[in-house]
């Protein structure tokens, strides 16, 4: 600890009185500095040196009298020289200095008289030695009471990380890897954080490396050998030849210096990028993204992408907030005047376990922690009602780091969020020591967040904390979609899910919604986990929520519908999320977050019950269905060609240069529609060669040219279902040509109120980009344009993105069209959806991408698409909707009339 000022001033009286009288400049001038150190409590040579050699602007070597590296340089005079002078010659130092070395304040001297400059804020003060104890509060940087400022750096950043990422890659270049790296390096992280926010004393370990390791680096991996043991011993049972230096350091404990690491070795490169490290500020780290920084440092392909390795605070807040934290701040308001219930409100929250069962570097073991420990704090207010010193604040502080565990595969990152939770404790005592006027206790370091490096899906949670005793599970597992899964991945799910079926379609993020349903079963544990909204949209929805609502019996609490991922790192991940909190207790009301704007924030809306869409509807679950439940056209996949784009032309002179060769080819070019074609305007074409005579094909070359080499490409494909088609070269792999169609496009902006569907005959040919509806009729296409039919869309569909991804099987096969329609309403409809046609015609040169983005729209087909909703509307009930989530709510009731009788048929 700093001396108090009172010690500080009675030094400063002796070193006065002993000095006021000398003259010599050389004879006395080290005694006089190390007497001058002395009077802060400082030793002066663990920080500074005499007579250091640097090179000035003239090339020539001169000697500062006195450098303490990135804090002070003192030049020293005679009595009676110029002192002006002597700062001028100080400057001139400056040129040969590292930019970290630089130093803030330049104190001239002559014994009897100094001059002190603050280079950063441009003051600088004169008095005499006999003045010299009442400016005693301007060396405070010397007494440890105000903070050692070395470089003016943001606070520990993505250039921090890339420090660190540097001295990573160097010590694994020379084969100091895996584990022992992994260690090596968080304690490395340890001892940096500690030297900027007082579990050390100030600039101790910066200075350590500095002073009393060889500039080449060769020394240094035994000094931290030896610093890391030091860590590991309390001082009463240290060597008592200890070097001071050393001994200066305090006893850490927790583990983290505990294992015997294997000697590294380092270069004299690989000593400055260390110092250039600590030469940064660490005192103001985020813990939001302080782990998984140093996580993606370790990747040099991933510390331009941080992104996505850490969910932002601002995310992890609308998880906890929701899940616990409000209704803890609600109860503390409730009872804050009542000591007694205060006291067993500071019991409870200090009983609260919480599990990450993907915890990475642990941030939202991290925030977690301190929004729990500020809630202590305001407890503490509360109970302190006269406002007095706290004897001792250590006494009355009840949570704990202990009540924290996490899962997490990778070993690095598993360590890291330990000392994550160790360093967010440090600070929330900080602040607490700040506000009662009490020191907390830091070290030794007590506590132990359970921290278990494993695969959270091959082991049971129940190994790590008993649901007996835990509260919440919380975090922001795994994204990987099914086509980005490794075989491991897969094979992960399929055991989780055991024999359930179709669970090749999942996201891996499903397998920790399930392990979370079966550790909770029987409990009153909540959980709140980030995923990627396609887990509540297609397919995926009847394979994972049937599973959890129909066999776990777990209810949706809260929800935050699809929003866009959003971090303070460079190389933001371009990722749309929900969150999904869920238990098997339910709770009256319910909370559903909906964004306008999937970037901005979100409005809450208060109901019933959610269900699996994220709807404030029915838990009506959607699967596959092979056939419609309604009385309509079966529809189909557009043609997919496997031809190697031998039987296409894919611009209008590719097919001219075709047909100057082969005029008689003509009649056998058909439009080819696909969603590009249809959507934008596009234009392509095919030769569609179904039924054509063999006499006919033969009198082609060119064609028979091209057919040769569509029988080549499938011949010759690594994929058995191309080469099967080798034998019918002349054909695409589907033939559907039908006289009439709707044409469907498979994926289509989100932002679009409608999806654009249309009409073609068999002139076209439509392309597997697409869906048709074969032989359907106006009324078809009035009821699949309405706005009731995209709400359907708009809850059941996958995304591609935040894109519709329309489908059969899910989509058009499960929607109910509305039954028992009279004659008179079908016209209605009808002739509003050739309203709607005849808009579109209407502007010849837009392309149905500007007719429906909501910016251009045309306000003609804007009127035709209300005429037609209110048409299909009337054809389902009488009384208007007034909202999407009516119109949602409507048809999952629909639907459950609609499939009841199938689900007994199926029975039977």
């Amino acid at each position: 600890m700093p001396l108090s000022w009172n010690e500080i001033r009675s030094r400063a009286i002796t070193f006065t009185k002993e000095w006021e009288s000398e003259s010599r400049e050389r004879a006395e001038k080290d005694t006089f500095w190390n007497q001058f150190f002395n009077v802060f409590g400082l030793t002066r040579r663990r920080v500074a040196t005499f007579e250091e050699p640097v090179k000035k602007l003239n090339d020539k070597y001169g000697f500062i009298d006195l450098f303490w590296k990135g804090n002070l340089l003192i030049e020293h005079k005679s009595k009676g020289k110029d002192l002006d002078k002597a700062y001028t010659q100080a400057l001139d130092y400056f040129h040969g200095l590292k930019e970290r070395d630089l130093p803030r304040y330049v104190l001239v001297s002559d014994f009897s008289n100094f001059k002190l400059y603050d280079l950063d804020n441009g003051n600088d003060h004169s008095f005499s030695i006999k003045e010299f104890v009442d400016n005693i509060h301007l060396f405070g940087f010397i007494a440890g009471y105000e903070k050692r400022i070395i470089e003016e750096e943001a606070p520990v950043n993505v250039e921090a990380a890339e420090k660190m990422g540097r001295l990573h890659d160097r010590l694994k270049e020379i084969g100091y890897e895996g584990h022992y790296l992994e260690v090596y390096l968080v304690r490395l992280l340890f001892c940096l954080f500690a030297d900027d926010t007082g579990i050390f004393n100030t600039g101790i370990f910066q200075e350590y490396i500095d002073l009393h390791t060889k500039e080449d680096g060769s020394d240094l991996a035994a000094h931290l050998n030896q610093l890391f043991q030091v860590l590991n011993t309390p001082e009463g049972k240290r060597l008592k030849t200890l070097n001071e230096a050393l001994n200066a350091f305090p006893y850490v404990n927790g583990s983290l210096y505990e294992e015997v690491l294997p000697v590294a070795a380092f270069d004299s490169s690989m000593r400055e990028i260390l110092l250039d490290a600590g030469a940064m500020d660490w005192g103001e780290i985020s813990p939001a993204i302080f782990g998984s920084m140093f996580q993606a440092a370790l990747d040099p392909k991933e510390r331009r992408n941080m992104g996505a390795h850490y969910t932002s605070e601002k995310n992890i807040m609308k998880v906890i907030k929701p899940l616990f934290l409000d209704e803890l701040w609600n109860e503390f308001h409730r009872i804050k005047n009542s000591d007694k219930k205060l006291n067993a409100f500071h019991d409870k929250i200090a009983t609260l376990n919480f599990l990450d069962p993907a915890c990475g570097s642990g941030n939202f073991l991290i925030i977690t922690y301190r929004e729990l420990r500020l809630l202590e704090s305001a407890v503490l207010r509360a109970l302190n009602k006269t406002g007095q010193t706290v004897l001792d604040i250590n006494l009355l502080l009840k949570v704990s780091i202990t009540q924290f565990y996490g899962i997490e595969l990778d070993e690095f990152a598993a360590k890291v969020a330990e000392v994550g939770m160790w360093l967010i404790e440090h600070q929330m005592n900080e602040k607490l020591s700040l506000e009662f006027g009490h020191n907390v206790i830091n070290l030794p370091l007590k506590g132990i967040a359970n921290i278990r490096n494993n695969n959270a899906l091959k082991i049971e949670w129940q190994e790590v904390v008993p649901p007996t005793v835990l509260n919440y599970i919380l975090g922001n597992p795994p994204f990987y979609g099914q086509a980005f899964q490794s075989k491991e991945q897969k094979h992960e799910i399929e055991t989780v899910f055991h024999d359930i079926k179709g669970t090749g379609v999942l996201d891996y993020v499903c397998g920790w919604f399930l392990k979370a349903a079966q550790y909770i079963d029987g409990t009153e544990i909540e959980v709140g986990f980030v995923s990627t909204n396609s887990i509540t949209q297609g397919e995926q929805v009847g394979i994972l929520w049937n599973e959890l609502i129909n066999n776990y019996k777990v209810e949706i609490n809260f929800a935050h519908k699809t929003f866009n991922w959003s971090n303070k790192a460079k190389g933001k991940a371009a990722v749309h999320v929900i969150i999904i909190g869920f238990s098997q207790v339910s709770k009256k009301e319910k909370l559903l977050f909906e964004y306008v704007d999937i970037k901005g924030d979100p409005t809450l809306i208060k109901v019933d019950q959610i269900n699996a869409y994220l709807y404030n509807a029915k838990n009506c679950i959607v699967g596959r269905r092979k056939k419609p439940i309604s009385n309509i056209p079966n529809i189909k996949r557009g043609n997919s060609a496997y031809d190697g784009g031998h039987l296409i032309f894919q611009t209008e002179n590719e097919l001219n240069d075709f047909l100057r060769l082969e005029p008689e080819a003509e009649p056998l070019i058909k439009k080819l529609i696909g969603a590009r074609e249809f959507l934008n305007n596009g234009k392509r074409w095919c030769l569609w060669l179904l039924d054509v005579e063999p006499s006919t094909l033969r009198n082609l070359p060119q064609v028979l040219k091209r057919v040769s080499k569509v029988k080549e490409f499938r011949t010759t494909s690594k994929g058995a279902e191309t080469r099967k088609y080798a034998t019918t070269p002349t054909l695409f792999r589907d033939k559907n040509n039908p006289n009439s169609y709707i044409v469907i496009p498979r994926v289509s902006s989100e932002r679009r109120m409608y999806i654009p569907f249309g009409f073609f005959d068999k002139s076209s040919i439509v392309a597997d980009s697409c869906l048709f509806a074969p032989d359907a009729s106006k009324f078809h296409f009035g009821v699949l344009t309405s706005l009731m039919h995209m709400a359907w869309v708009n809850c059941v569909a996958g995304r591609l993105k935040s894109d519709y991804r329309y489908s059969k099987d899910i989509v058009y096969n499960n929607y109910p069209f509305p039954k028992e329609v009279s004659d008179k309403q079908k016209e209605k409809v009808e002739l509003a959806a050739q309203k709607v046609l005849d808009a579109r015609a209407a502007f010849p040169d837009s392309s149905l991408a500007d007719l429906y983005d909501p910016l251009s729209m045309p306000p003609k087909l804007v009127k035709a698409h209300q005429a037609l909703d209110k048409a299909v509307d009337q054809c389902y009930r009488k009384k208007a909707f007034k909202s999407e989530r009516e119109r949602i709510e409507f048809l999952f009731e629909l639907y459950e009339e609609y499939t009841q009788p199938l689900l007994e048929e199926l029975k039977k």
